[in-house]
């Protein structure tokens, strides 16, 4: 298959990306990653302080020597306790390949990014954000679709409708987010212009992901059905696993008049982190695409990024 501009960009050997997983994105799934020939990526919420961030960077380092990502989620304004300071002049510091940004503009740190040698991905879902981002000098747009796990943004445009339209809009290299899992999804993206696809859920169901064997089985069982999308009183809308607290969320979303209090009890991090490390699979909220229907096997991260290209291919030569 035909290279894409993004390897060259980012130095890489397949144009696969894989998503900040919160809590789970950590250095040993990004480097098996890294290590297949896509882009893996770490969460600088992972760390407590400016140490733990710089000790993550470094144990990703130990564990590849190609690129890696940093995942810096910022707030939409900057309020109380935001790190995204902190998180960049630690990835200056210690010049991040690349750094993923999202929420709002990342205009005030590209220069010095820039400057440290750090190329900076920023996802939007929309073609007004992702016109946003490049006038801000970022060096490529990852988008998600209304399909993807997590938020998919306030606008409910899907994959197939959004990609092409910020493909025509921007002329920076877009990697496409949202229902993308396989071959077929992958070549599809690429049909539609994207210069690479980022995923998510694919890599929640990898032999390197830190996720309680519970939910991976929760994954192989699902169909495309199981998600629904909650936090739309608080308009920051989350596609989510219909498990028992977010079910109840839902109902109290869609016919009383919740609380913040009431949203945030059910998808705070520190409770979505703890049924992690323990298989709870009912108390918390568990983030994941719609594309959670089409995945029916727990691969290593080189097995699924070897399957996709080797897949993608085959289907290439049937449409030739």
């Amino acid at each position: 298959m035909k290279a894409s501009a993004l390897c060259d960009l980012l130095h890489i050997q397949y144009p696969i990306m894989q998503g900040g997983m919160q809590w789970l994105a950590t250095p040993s799934l990004a480097a098996a990653v890294s290590n297949a020939g896509g882009l893996g990526t770490i969460n600088a919420s992972l760390s407590e302080n400016r140490q733990e961030l710089i000790a993550l960077i470094q144990r990703t380092r130990q564990l590849t020597d190609r690129p890696f990502a940093l995942n810096i989620s910022m707030l939409p304004h900057l309020a109380a306790g935001d790190r995204t300071d902190e998180f960049m002049e630690v990835a200056i510091q210690q010049q991040v390949p690349v750094i993923e940004t999202s929420g709002r503009s990342p205009a005030d740190y590209v220069p010095a990014l820039h400057q440290a040698g750090c190329k900076v991905v920023h996802k939007v879902a929309s073609v007004k954000h992702a016109l946003k981002a490049e006038a801000a000098g970022v060096d490529a747009i990852s988008m998600i679709g209304f399909e993807a796990g997590g938020h998919p943004g306030m606008d409910y445009v899907g994959t197939f409708v959004l990609l092409p339209s910020i493909v025509a809009a921007v002329k920076i290299p877009v990697l496409a987010g949202g229902g993308i899992c396989d071959g077929k999804s992958y070549l599809a993206a690429r049909a539609l212009g994207a210069s690479g696809v980022i995923m998510g859920t694919r890599f929640l169901a990898c032999k390197e992901c830190p996720l309680h064997e519970n939910f991976k089985n929760v994954i192989l069982q699902a169909t495309e059905k199981d998600t629904f999308l909650v936090q739309k009183t608080i308009k920051n809308a989350c596609r989510v696993w219909k498990n028992q607290a977010c079910t109840k969320l839902y109902e109290l979303e869609a016919h009383g008049n919740p609380t913040l209090q009431d949203v945030l009890y059910v998808v705070n991090g520190r409770r979505q982190r703890q049924c992690y490390e323990s298989g709870d699979v009912q108390s918390g909220s568990f983030p994941v695409g719609q594309c959670v229907g089409r995945i029916h096997s727990i691969l290593s991260a080189k097995e699924i990024i070897e399957e996709i290209v080797r897949d993608a291919e085959a289907q290439l030569k049937a449409l030739l």
